[in-house]
């Protein structure tokens, strides 16, 4: 049994470097993949490995942070594409067997602060 924290950390290599085979080999067959924000939803390795795979343009990502618990984990990661940055929050479970069973992805966008509140806080 490998600890999921493993995984995922392998699985975010694995993608920044494009091997598919290695991605692969840390989902489980039935794997789901959602997106709320887009409420999709992907079901299956073989799906899940192919929408990382032609995914368009020439993207990178770095974990910026992991938190983990033995069955379930969290990462924030920095995803860039050419000069544009977003930052992605995932959530992953467990089979049991170490693989991932499921991805929940939120990729929230920046906005500016609604106006009255400047006394109250600390842009950066």
């Amino acid at each position: 049994m490998t600890d999921l924290r493993t995984t995922v950390e392998r699985f975010w290599a694995s993608a920044e470097a494009r091997d598919w085979d290695a991605f692969a080999d840390t989902l489980a067959d039935d794997v789901v993949y959602t997106l709320p924000q887009t409420r999709e939803r992907i079901s299956g390795r073989k799906s899940y490995v192919r929408f990382n795979r032609e995914y368009p343009s020439d993207w990178h990502l770095r974990i910026e942070r992991i938190v983990a618990e033995p069955h379930r984990v969290v990462t924030w990661i920095r995803f860039t594409v050419g000069q544009d940055e977003m930052n992605g929050i995932s959530f992953f479970t467990s089979d049991g067997s170490g693989r991932i069973a499921t991805v929940t992805d939120f990729w929230p966008e920046p906005y500016e602060p609604p106006a009255g509140r400047e006394h109250l806080v600390e842009r950066y």
